[in-house]
């Protein structure tokens, strides 16, 4: 058991992408606090959209259309308040934040104003697994680590709507028919195959996998045999692999590191 900080080696600073279902915000507001908690100060944003945070999860809220507008207002924030949720735009009517495109996140790091960006780099519609549509996902070409979520609650379930975001794309990747029952071996397919959830990652990306909601002793043996296939295949080079709970403590409940 430890921390997010020290399972992902998070030390001098740089961009996190998150992709991946069942769970991507919560774990990128916890890490937020974890980082600011260090002194730290942090941008959470996404290339896609999000919720708008609540105030336990973000103090501060910003929308910009202009990354010089955007900077200068966080210059003053950050003096009260080292974590900064900020978008685009807010959608008023889906209660979203509107993420900012690659390029933006690019500028904006390479600006220095924050030593962490997490940027969630695509949707799952609260769904516990997924597979990328065609142009996703979106990460930055600035991310330093890439972090893949999957939730457990999919395990055993029937691979259809009410638990899998494109069911017929996660089918077309792990085999299984839609309606069968969702696989340890199909969640590990998910993670590894090369249009799976990690698809589009540069060479030098540290690569972990997340695989979240393991808060009982079921979900934490089926994370355990998840981890155990992952760490087994040569595809992805994974730096780690974690097995957790975003929602409860600790939030990581094992690690199994890089062979």
């Amino acid at each position: 058991m430890t921390s997010l900080r020290h399972s992902l080696n998070l030390s001098r600073g740089g961009v996190i992408s998150l992709v991946g279902a069942g769970g991507k915000t919560a774990l990128m507001f916890r890490l937020a606090r974890e980082l600011t908690g260090q002194g730290d100060r942090v941008l959470t944003t996404t290339t896609t959209k999000i919720r708008v945070p609540l105030q336990r999860q973000s103090p501060v809220v910003m929308v910009s259309d202009s990354v010089e507008s955007l900077l200068q207002q966080a210059s003053v924030i950050l003096q009260r308040s080292a974590h900064v949720t900020a978008g685009l735009r807010i959608v008023h009517f889906q209660n979203k934040l509107k993420g900012f495109d690659p390029n933006t996140i690019d500028r904006i790091w390479q600006s220095g104003i924050f030593r962490w960006i997490i940027v969630e780099a695509d949707g799952a519609a609260g769904k516990p697994i997924k597979a990328p549509a065609f142009h996703e996902p979106v990460i930055p070409q600035c991310t330093q680590w890439l972090v893949a979520v999957i939730g457990l609650e999919a395990v055993g379930k029937p691979l259809n709507e009410k638990w899998a975001f494109r069911p017929q794309l996660v089918s077309k990747i792990t085999g299984l028919v839609q309606g069968a029952s969702i696989s340890e071996s199909a969640i590990a397919k998910l993670f590894v195959d090369t249009n799976g959830i990690m698809r589009g990652f540069s060479a030098q990306t540290k690569r972990f996998a997340f695989l979240n909601q393991a808060d009982s002793p079921e979900r934490l043996a089926a994370g355990q045999r998840i981890a155990k296939m992952i760490k087994s295949q040569k595809t992805v080079n994974f730096a780690g692999v974690l097995i957790g709970q975003t929602l409860c403590e600790p939030i990581v409940k094992q690690y199994y590191p890089a062979n």
